[in-house]
């Protein structure tokens, strides 16, 4: 079988299924941008947009642009290729960059799923969240506009799929149908609880499960997962705790949502805002992925807020590690943790409250054992990579023999 994947940032969300169809004895083909690494097993083409998005273009079609520069990008190679002689037998893609517009365009009679990840509304989830950042009507236009990318995508696809139930929920009824919840998959067997872990600080100290440790990862420090809100509880944190460690992992760049106001980066802004704190904070940047797992295997409470947008993998990682995790009240989280069961739930807002959460948390740390095999068995049970596998390669047998 030839498969074809597309995605921006090779390999994103398939960095698992991908080498698994070629391991299996598949022809694995992989479209991505410059300069991005390649999957086991797999052969891959990049591709780049002819030119940049137009100067002074509205802004809220600025993106659009970029998704249809992206995806006659894509177009191209596709041509190319089918000048060549290849045609796949499924094609597969993330939309969320454009790159999947225009494929039913080149091969009409191949089946193509799309990875569903997000659909962005004007209002229920991530738009008009935090009213400290809110920029009013022109969100909710900017929102309408941004999806309509998502709305041709969804539309060319012949299946679907996305990660959680609450992400399914946000696209429009009459395509909800058309999609089914597959997580991206937790590696389980690598991902496990490990009493004997150690993380070195960037001061040279090593940490251990003997430590009190609160630990705060995000891609990048920002308000859309609630760097902000972490922050302002720190103050209060770090005195009610006075033994804790914090170690907060992550960029200064933004993924989502926009830069301060006054430039630099959110973790000066909010250094500058609360002020001094005791040298027992410890802001690593972004690490080896095998260095950050030790991480959370040593950390006392995992504490994970966010936009209701997309879930990360590290709450569901740090879950799998056997982590006391505290997150968010909101969507999705509150699919995955049950409060009092497999973790606990705090405001997304109450800095006070999560303070305080944070530090009962600490407190009792020892004596969550059921909680954090609770966590972990949520993962085994729901979101174990062994069988998101088997369902997308059932949905890709699915699209490949009934199409």
């Amino acid at each position: 079988m030839k498969v074809l994947f597309v995605h921006q940032n090779c390999p994103g969300q398939f960095k698992h299924l991908a080498p698994e169809l070629a391991a299996e004895g598949h022809e694995v083909l992989f479209i991505t941008q410059k300069g991005k690494p390649t999957p086991r097993g797999v052969k891959k083409i990049e591709y780049g947009a002819h030119r940049k998005v137009t100067q002074k273009i509205h802004p809220y079609l600025a993106g659009t642009e970029a998704a249809v520069l992206n995806g006659q990008a894509v177009a191209r190679v596709g041509f190319a290729l089918r000048e060549k002689g290849y045609r796949p037998d499924v094609m597969i893609g993330n939309p969320g960059w454009g790159e999947t517009l225009y494929l039913k365009d080149v091969w009409p009679d191949v089946p193509l799923i799309s990875l569903c990840e997000f659909y962005y509304n004007g209002t229920g989830s991530d738009v008009g969240f935090d009213p400290e950042f809110s920029t009013g009507p022109d969100a909710l236009l900017r929102a309408r506009t941004r999806s309509s990318q998502h709305l041709l995508a969804i539309e060319a696809a012949d299946f679907a799929y996305c990660p959680t139930q609450w992400q399914r929920a946000q696209f429009p009824k009459p395509y909800q149908d058309k999609i089914r919840v597959i997580h991206d998959g937790i590696d389980t067997d690598h991902i496990t609880p490990d009493a004997t872990a150690r993380f070195t600080l960037p001061n040279g100290e090593t940490l251990s499960q003997t430590d009190e440790v609160l630990t705060y990862v995000s891609r990048n420090l920002e308000p859309y997962r609630g760097f902000h809100s972490l922050m302002r509880a720190l103050p209060q944190i770090l005195k009610a705790r006075p033994n804790a460690e914090v170690v907060i992992v992550g960029g200064d760049e933004v993924s989502y949502g926009g830069k301060p106001k006054g430039g630099g980066t959110w973790r000066k802004v909010m250094l500058e805002e609360v002020g001094p704190l005791p040298d027992r904070l410890h802001f690593t940047g972004r690490i080896p992925y095998e260095t950050y797992l030790s991480l959370l295997r040593v950390s006392s409470v995992h504490l994970y807020l966010t936009y209701p947008f997309v879930l990360s993998w590290s709450m569901l990682e740090a879950m799998a590690t056997g982590a006391f995790v505290v997150g968010s009240d909101t969507a999705p989280v509150a699919e995955v943790i049950e409060d009092g069961v497999n973790g606990w739930l705090v405001d997304f807002f109450d800095a006070a409250k999560i303070a305080q959460r944070v530090s009962d948390a600490l407190a009792v740390r020892d004596d969550q054992v059921g909680l954090r095999q609770a966590a972990r068995r949520t993962v085994l049970s729901r979101y174990d990579l062994k069988a998101c596998l088997s369902a997308q390669k059932d949905l890709i047998h699915e699209a490949v023999t009934t199409y």
